[in-house]
């Protein structure tokens, strides 16, 4: 009998019968044929327009309008190259991998992983400086393509159109700059090295389990050639060697020679990096060469930094509401709260990620007492909240203040 339907059948009518009792008919296999034919997949669109990469990175990074519009200009013209079938082209498309230069905080990994989120791609996140030379104590350069493989379930089809950040890429530079080590850096020009042919394009071989690779084990076979590398970093020291270049072609005569062009570069100087810049910071040539497109990241200032918690989908302000919504409370900031805010961040030197420990440290105590005081139905929270020497406001239905315990103010602090 059919082991699938159970009916009894005859050996004629019997398609496929395994060594032991297991055996199907052909009523089984041609529905289990028309139910594969209805799931038919759906067309595969078309890449998104620049403009429309752009809007939704604008859902999430605040400014860095240069950085959006050339990161969606890139994505858009590697992915076109990707679904239009250019291998039977006359003309052969190279890909343009990305570099990102900006201080910490400035969003370089928001920007990547909004792109991934809204390509709906593989993406995974690695840091350059747990990787070394082959041979040495270390991640291999291969397990940044295992984290891809992962994050695209085991599909290593679907991984191959992936997108892989490699954050503190400034890290693997060498430190003394255009001269040669004595010593043989495995942590810095090794891994530069290592990373050429991923980068370009080739076929890898990844150990499934990670870790060091042997002779005698099974490699997961990848092609790199349609993965996009988007590699960041905060590049200290870069705009000094920029300034410096600039100030040398623009020098002129008298006591305040150089001043000028010094004043005027200092708001956004990673703008003009040359690939002249990146050799004298570290890079080898052939590393520079594979990271066409080099945009940067300006430093957020307190306008920004008060449109980050405020006005994105993720934005630190809004998370916080819906967190004091599950508790029945409104949670509401006023102007100055978030002019304070943005003003204690500007003096961390950190950028945005700072806005969510000041956040945080202000509303502690609150987040504590709340669920225990039923009756409050709201709370503010002022410039005197987060500057500290005063606490955020909580009111009740009918208006009535309520004040924090002191005691138990002062044993938090």
């Amino acid at each position: 009998q059919c082991s699938f339907c159970g009916k009894a059948r005859s050996r004629t009518e019997l398609v496929l019968a395994g060594q032991g009792r297991a055996a199907v008919c052909y009523d089984c296999i041609r529905s289990l044929g028309e139910l594969v034919e209805s799931e038919v997949p759906a067309p595969q669109q078309g890449p998104l327009v620049p403009r429309d990469i752009y809007s939704s990175l604008d859902d999430y990074v605040i400014g860095q309008e240069r950085a959006k519009k050339t990161l969606s200009v890139a994505v858009y013209n590697h992915f076109k190259r990707i679904w239009s079938g250019a291998s039977g082209s006359e003309v052969e498309l190279q890909k343009a991998n990305i570099l990102l230069m900006g201080p910490t905080g400035s969003g370089k990994t928001l920007l990547a992983e909004t792109l991934a989120r809204t390509l709906d791609v593989p993406f995974a996140v690695c840091d350059a400086t747990s990787l070394t030379e082959s041979g040495y104590v270390g991640e291999d350069v291969e397990n940044i393509l295992l984290r891809l493989i992962q994050a695209a379930d085991w599909d290593i089809a679907r991984a191959e159109q992936g997108i892989i950040y490699i954050d503190e890429m400034d890290k693997i530079a060498r430190k003394e700059g255009v001269n040669r080590s004595i010593t043989r850096d495995v942590s810095g020009e090794g891994v530069q090295q290592e990373l050429l042919k991923i980068i370009e394009g080739c076929v890898a071989n990844v150990p499934p389990q990670g870790g060091r690779k042997h002779p005698q084990q099974e490699f997961l076979q990848v092609n790199t050639r349609n993965i996009l590398f988007i590699c960041g970093g905060a590049f200290e020291g870069l705009s000094e060697i920029v300034s410096k270049r600039i100030t040398t072609h623009g020098s002129q005569l008298g006591f305040l020679g150089g001043t000028r062009n010094r004043t005027e570069e200092d708001g956004n100087i990673l703008s003009h990096v040359t690939p002249e810049d990146l050799l004298a910071f570290g890079f080898i040539p052939e590393m520079v060469g594979r990271l066409p497109v080099v945009t940067s990241l300006d430093h957020l200032d307190k306008a920004s930094l008060i449109r980050v918690l405020t006005e994105p989908r993720n934005a630190i302000v809004k998370q916080y509401q819906y967190l004091f919504s599950i508790d029945g409370v409104e949670l509401e900031f006023t102007s100055g709260a978030l002019e304070a805010a943005a003003e204690r961040a500007l003096n961390h030197y950190t950028g945005a990620r700072c806005l969510r420990y000041i956040v945080e440290e202000t509303l502690l105590d609150v987040m504590y007492e709340l669920p225990s005081l039923k009756q409050v139905n709201r709370c503010i929270v002022d410039r005197d909240a987060i500057d500290g020497p005063g606490t955020p406001t909580l009111e009740t239905e009918s208006g009535e203040t309520i004040s924090l315990y002191p005691e138990l103010l002062q044993q938090s602090a």
